[in-house]
């Protein structure tokens, strides 16, 4: 049986689109005006036309701090959100290697919404079936684009907090021979994605802001790939400590807590197989609701904002910019450049992984909560969630025993998924993570060789 590889960019051109040949780059140009033409996969990447970092610096006046909080902006990835990146490069990788076979196998996508999302629309590009697996208690928006890529929800019970049924759900399916599965929490993709193109992304977006180096990464892990973007950043700037955000009510990677929690796409009850514990220096909590209601004042405050000194261009500028994940990522930030005392030449990074499209349910949601949430109510909630933020519930996970505690946590998360001990021994080495990175240059050239060529199976 002949199959065709899929045609579409290596992790390098993904990085620097301009690397794309001139009518590769006219054609993904053109794509823009058709979300489902495949030339959007040369999209895929966190550059804007110009060919800038897609970035936010925050105001002071919204943040209460002197340092810079610097946003990394993921609702312009094509589909809406960055996963859309981890979910090509796994499909790809599969391609590559002879693992996943174009018209042979369907494609399975756990996840909690945007990587499932993700893994819709690329299997629509690259023309595979796939079916997404996933909580039935997530976002109605998040359903509805799932479907409108053509992809079938296989749903399990509960909420953000209950991937772990999504995950054995999965492990069932994946028994089925013509099934493969793009399991964001435990493939090495995923992590070579964000070290290599959200890393150098996030090094260059500070480049002329403050004193052009990050003393901060901040980022809350659901299948923590977006965390080992802090793994290229410490080989640049040593210094930079890496921060895992989690929900106050759900703060396992903390202290084991496993509770419900309303910020979808993190805190998702364990330690994943490729989250680098090594490189996390820092543990730090986030209240669900002042996500949300984060995110209400930045949608609906512009009169409150307005008496704090931001414009109604900076205002109109941001609203769009944020889901519930995104407003927890910045409070995270501001936190710990408060615990930090990080001063105004100091950069803090950290992501927006998609933006409000997908969010207008839960906003309904707070208001049928809140019953009020008139100006004088988003100006007590901006004051107590942005101005005053706490340096509470903040953990320093650098020593010996912290790590052998996350350690021990990855064993009971994985063996019982078919891990074997003396594999999951091998990541307590940062040779392991440099060598699974070392593998981009690999596949670099691989895809670049293999992409739309005939290959007998």
């Amino acid at each position: 049986m002949k199959y065709k590889i899929p045609f579409g960019p290596t992790y390098d051109e993904m990085l620097h689109p301009h690397l794309n040949t001139d009518a590769v780059q006219k054609k993904a140009k053109s794509a823009l005006k058709n979300e489902l033409d495949p030339y959007n996969l040369f999209n895929i990447t966190w550059r804007k036309a110009d060919g800038t970092i897609n970035k936010v610096v925050l105001p002071s006046s919204l943040t209460g701090v002197d340092a810079n909080i610097v946003v990394l902006l993921g609702k312009d990835f094509p589909s809406g959100s960055h996963k859309v990146g981890p979910a090509y490069a796994t499909l790809m990788e599969g391609c590559v290697d002879g693992e996943i076979i174009p018209g042979k196998h369907t494609i399975l996508g756990p996840s909690t919404g945007n990587f499932g999302i993700g893994v819709s629309y690329i299997c629509n590009l690259m023309k595979f079936d796939s079916i997404v697996i996933m909580p039935d208690n997530m976002s109605k928006e998040r359903y509805e684009r799932i479907e409108q890529y053509g992809a079938k929800l296989d749903l399990t019970p509960g909420t953000e907090s209950d991937v772990i049924l999504t995950l054995e759900r999965t492990f069932e399916l994946k028994k089925n021979p013509s099934y493969r599965a793009l399991a964001q929490f435990e493939l090495f993709p995923n992590y070579r994605f964000h070290r290599h193109v959200t890393g150098n992304s996030a090094v260059e977006a500070v480049k002329a802001v403050g004193n052009g180096r990050i003393a901060c990464f901040a980022s809350a892990p659901g299948s923590a790939g977006t965390l080992a973007a802090g793994d290229y950043i410490k080989t640049v700037y040593p210094e930079a400590k890496v921060v895992a955000l989690e929900p106050y009510e759900c703060s396992t990677l903390m202290d084991g807590g496993r509770g419900q929690h309303r910020i979808e796409g993190i805190g998702d009850k364990m330690c994943t197989l490729i989250h680098n514990i090594l490189t996390t220096d820092f543990i730090a909590l986030i209240k669900d609701d002042d996500a949300v209601r984060g995110l209400k004042i930045l949608r609906d405050g512009d009169a409150v904002l307005k008496d704090y000194g931001i414009s109604k261009k900076a205002f109109d500028t941001l609203r769009d910019c944020f889901g519930v994940s995104g407003i927890g990522n910045i409070l995270g930030a501001i936190k710990m450049a408060k615990y930090l005392q990080l001063g105004v030449n100091d950069n803090v990074v950290t992501v927006a992984t998609d933006g409000f499209d997908r969010y207008d349910s839960v906003i309904k949601d707070l208001e049928n909560r809140y019953l009020e949430t008139e100006d004088f109510v988003l100006k007590r909630w901006f004051k107590d969630i942005f101005m005053h933020m706490d340096t509470h519930h903040i953990k320093d996970v650098r020593s010996e025993n912290n790590k052998q505690r996350l350690f021990k946590q990855k064993e009971d998360d994985w063996l019982k998924f078919g891990y074997q001990k003396d594999y999951l021994d091998k990541m307590r080495s940062i040779d392991f993570w440099d060598q699974e990175y070392q593998k981009v240059f690999t596949y670099n050239k691989k895809i670049k060789k293999l992409r739309g060529s005939e290959i007998n199976e």
